[in-house]
């Protein structure tokens, strides 16, 4: 009886030793599964992850009107000021072409002023008619040059085209070259452009 409790007991040695290969097996093999069920849910993470940071979410329609009115109200207000800024300058210009034309037409009366005063003579400048005739000329002078109207400066000064009209030329050793040494009809400017050309005599 000792004997066979001895054998069975053995026997369940045995078969303990035999199975415990196949246990650690199949725990390794369960630790194994686990690590790559953990790896491939790292991985999907991941890819869920950069989903989100990458990826484009679907705008609503709603966005879309707002964003497409915001970019036509924009490209409006930008047309609208262009059109305002080139209307400013178109009528600036209209102005300027208007103001010349009506200085053009008053410089003859200038002219006529300094001819009618020029020819006055040294006792007649205390006569009444003639103090006022020269008060009305300083007047119409003093009107002009307030609106930006001046004349252009001649005699001793260097030739310009861009100011005056060489109608004679003379060789003169007491002028400079290129000298105007005489104006004939004055010129006169109105702000920074020309109305009308000094009409001069140049030396040398």
């Amino acid at each position: 009886m000792v004997k066979e409790a001895v054998e069975e007991a053995k026997k369940a040695a045995s078969e303990a030793e035999a199975e415990k290969p196949e246990a650690e097996a199949e725990e390794q093999k369960s630790s194994e599964e686990a690590a790559e069920q953990a790896e491939a849910d790292k991985e999907e993470a991941s890819e869920g992850k950069k989903g989100k940071l990458f990826g484009k979410k679907k705008k609503d329609k709603k966005d879309e009107k707002i964003e497409e009115l915001t970019d036509r109200l924009t490209r409006q207000m930008a047309e609208f000021d262009n059109f305002r800024k080139r209307t400013e300058k178109e009528k600036s210009q209209m102005y300027e072409i208007g103001a010349k034309d009506i200085i053009e037409k008053i410089l003859p009366v200038v002219d006529n002023f300094e001819r009618g005063l020029a020819a006055v003579a040294e006792d007649d400048k205390e006569d009444p008619f003639v103090q006022g005739m020269d008060k009305i000329y300083k007047q119409l002078m003093t009107t002009l040059d307030g609106i930006g109207v001046k004349p252009i400066e001649a005699v001793g000064q260097e030739f310009n085209p861009d100011f005056h009209n060489a109608v004679m030329h003379e060789e003169n050793e007491e002028a400079g070259e290129n000298t105007i040494t005489e104006e004939f009809q004055k010129g006169y400017m109105y702000r920074d452009s020309v109305v009308r050309h000094s009409m001069v005599k140049v030396a040398n």
